[in-house]
């Protein structure tokens, strides 16, 4: 049975995230002639705690574009639900493309290794195999402003499948000494640390699972309207606000992309795209166009993931995060839950930019770790409760 459009298909939910997910009927199993794929850094806390946090959340970044440009190739209309997770990213894949993903993964981590000196590995599971391992994963999609639509996973199929992954990851078959060019069309890391629009709030990084599958939909249901209650609508408490947009026009930072993106030095693109960012400062503030791409661009930001986990960039004031803490604190003593969040001063930006007009998508992190520094955390809440 071809089911390479299940995804496509799938109806855009309108309610409230609290609600979907307390509306079982809405999600649908993801077929079993799907697969899993996971792309990961190695080492990734070593590496930002090294200081190139930067380059870990770009080769994240990166991966999710290599693949889409991949598929883009085959269709340009072709959808698949994508996870971005700081130091990685997960994809689920209809099994009629999963050799041209795998291929194109591939070849991206001998790109990784060429041009940031990390380690990023990929591999797939089956999701018939999920399946006979006795967990669900089912899928829809939620509308999550005008122009972001996000797909939205229950159960802990997902969850299963990256961990088995990562515990049996393999090399990459591609030689590493081959330049293999991989399209990285369309990747920009050009923003600066953006701070949230007041000096009282914090950035904040959240991870949450939930322990039992069967509580989960009801446990991420009433976190979210927790949250909701606390720091008010998703528009509210984004931390990627218009007025705090500012673009990085340093050479360095151009660079970075160039090599990121290329896997070389080109005077052209880095005179050609230094000059657009240089102009952009001022397009952006004079100009309403550019008034108007600053306001797609916090519309774009994806900030609210639910992959089996609850994974959430937002900003607050320390009264909020302490009640926060205080209401998952009292979860995780029930053993409903495990979470793991990381505070900072600031969020950072990559972006996918096929246009600049409504297709473009930004992934957002924390500085200082960010969504590894929370997965983290979680980490050593397990070891200390292990030991």
């Amino acid at each position: 049975m071809d089911t390479k459009l299940f995804y496509k298909k799938l109806k855009k939910q309108k309610i409230p995230i609290h609600e979907l997910l307390n509306e079982i009927h809405r999600f649908e199993p993801v077929p079993d002639n799907w697969y899993v794929v996971v792309a990961d850094i190695e080492n990734s806390t070593e590496a930002v705690n090294n200081g190139l946090h930067g380059s870990v959340n770009l080769a994240a970044t990166g991966s999710i574009i290599a693949v889409l440009n991949e598929l883009k190739q085959i269709d340009a209309t072709f959808k698949i639900p994508y996870f971005f997770g700081g130091d990685g990213a997960t994809f689920l894949i209809p099994g009629n493309y999963i050799i041209d993903v795998v291929n194109i993964l591939d070849r991206y981590t001998v790109h990784v290794k060429n041009t940031m000196f990390l380690t990023l590995r990929a591999d797939k599971m089956a999701v018939s195999e999920v399946y006979k391992n006795g967990h669900s994963l089912k899928i829809t999609k939620f509308k999550l402003n005008t122009f972001l639509t996000v797909p939205v996973v229950l159960g802990l199929g997902l969850k299963f499948a990256e961990k088995e992954i990562k515990k049996n990851f393999t090399d990459s078959m591609v030689d590493s000494k081959v330049d293999i060019p991989v399209n990285l069309d369309g990747m920009e890391c050009r923003w600066d640390e953006i701070k949230p629009d007041s000096s009282e709030k914090k950035v904040v990084c959240l991870i949450v699972n939930s322990v039992k599958e069967q509580e989960q939909s009801k446990i991420f249901s009433d976190i979210l309207q927790e949250i909701h209650t606390l720091f008010g609508s998703l528009e509210e408490r984004i931390p990627i606000s218009t007025r705090e947009l500012k673009l990085d026009t340093t050479i360095s930072k151009i660079r970075r992309e160039m090599i990121a993106r290329l896997g070389k030095s080109k005077l052209s693109y880095l005179i050609k795209n230094w000059s657009i960012t240089f102009f952009g400062k001022f397009y952006f503030e004079y100009f309403k166009d550019g008034q108007e791409y600053l306001y797609k661009v916090s519309q774009l930001s994806d900030t609210l993931m639910i992959d089996g986990s609850i994974n959430t960039v937002i900003s607050g004031t320390a009264q909020q995060l302490q009640s926060l803490e205080l209401f998952l604190d009292g979860l995780e003593s029930d053993k409903k839950i495990n979470y793991g969040m990381h505070k900072t001063y600031a969020s950072i930006m990559s972006c996918y930019v096929q246009d600049r007009k409504d297709n473009h998508i930004h992934f957002v992190d924390g500085t200082e770790g960010g969504y590894t520094s929370a997965a983290m955390m979680i980490k050593k809440k397990k070891n200390l409760i292990v030991n």
